[in-house]
């Protein structure tokens, strides 16, 4: 039997370790390990400044965190990396706004065709539109640590395409899944073909598509453009993507340490959206020089073009973007274009 003294020595001894453990700001056991995974192939702009990021959060957090990267869609596409983020298998991810609207669709008010013409339009909305996308997030289970760009979005084509009928004849890919999306361009008349992203390469060779609707920079990295050597001059949408990371992990990381983390993913951000806005003449005629052609349209094609676009935005809007948002994105746009003596869009 223990004595009274010795009881109490013992209670006090067990005391002072979970106090001293309570306090201890890096145990081994806090150790967080992050799976992120991206479209982005392994050695891109993207995937170095991913890389980047993961070594600043390890030196910022003294070991805490760990981040693993999954590139060129070993963990599948953006549909089924969402899908293990929600089962816990990854944590984190470079998403597209394909893989954003898998969270909330609320993202896609920033993709909507023909919407913006220029990157300080879409700038001036999503910056107005970021708190609330954060709580929609959120409430969904995840946490945008940044924005980032993908580049405008082209039409790549087997033959020429010139005006919106020119490609009501071709197979053009759409994201399978999407299904309001691929309702929404055949009533517009155009032929859809919903595939995963990881069957599109070998879709353009055997001839199932021989359209499709993608960035620059994208086309030239999984040369694309060789089975689609045509490209459309017309800015169709800005494709936006975005780091986010389930908020369960998030709060797996010590508080104190998550300001570090979220500075460091910003300027990640930041960096491949200054890289990409930048690299589109270079992408472009690197890609002329092994034979695409450009598909220059005059004033009346783009009107054309745009003329098309909106024509669907009564049914993108509500039925492919929530009306909310649509319309707090439009507005926002609009207040741009008044100028900056314009009252603020509420």
């Amino acid at each position: 039997m223990w004595s009274d003294r010795a009881l109490r020595r013992a209670f006090r001894l067990v005391l002072v370790w979970t106090l001293s453990a309570a306090a201890s700001p890096a145990s081994a056991d806090q150790k967080v390990v992050v799976k992120m995974a991206t479209l982005a192939p392994k050695g891109s702009a993207w995937h170095l400044i991913l890389q980047e990021m993961g070594e600043k959060w390890k030196k910022e957090s003294g070991g805490q965190v760990t981040v693993m990267i999954y590139p060129g869609m070993v963990a599948g596409d953006d549909a089924d990396v969402v899908r293990k983020m929600r089962l816990g298998t990854l944590n984190a991810a470079l998403l597209t706004s394909v893989g954003l609207s898998n969270v909330d669709r609320s993202i896609l008010s920033l993709q909507v065709p023909m919407m913006y013409a220029s990157y300080e339009e879409l700038d001036y909305v999503l910056d107005r539109m970021t708190p609330a996308l954060r709580k929609d997030f959120e409430e969904k289970g995840f946490v945008i640590l940044n924005w980032a760009d993908g580049g405008w979005v082209h039409f790549f084509t087997k033959t020429p395409v010139r005006k919106p009928d020119d490609m009501k004849s071709l197979k053009l890919f759409t994201w399978a899944g999407d299904n309001e999306a691929i309702e929404i361009w055949k009533a517009a008349g155009f032929h859809p073909v919903p595939l995963p992203s990881t069957e599109l390469s070998t879709s353009l060779k055997t001839g199932l598509v021989n359209a499709l609707a993608t960035t620059l920079q994208a086309a030239v990295i999984f040369q694309w453009y060789t089975d689609a050597p045509h490209l459309t001059e017309v800015k169709w949408a800005a494709l936006l993507g975005a780091t986010v990371i389930s908020k369960s992990t998030w709060g797996k990381i010590p508080a104190q340490v998550r300001p570090a983390l979220q500075a460091a993913a910003q300027e990640a951000g930041q960096k491949m959206r200054r890289q990409i806005r930048q690299s589109g003449p270079q992408e472009t005629a690197a890609m002329k020089k092994r034979g695409l052609t450009a598909v220059r349209l005059d004033p009346d094609d783009e009107a054309a073009w745009r003329s098309a676009a909106e024509a669907l935005y009564p049914a993108i809007r509500d039925r492919l973007v929530p009306a909310r948002a649509f319309d707090a994105a439009i507005g926002y746009r609009n207040d741009y274009r008044k100028g900056p003596s314009s009252p603020p869009y509420r």
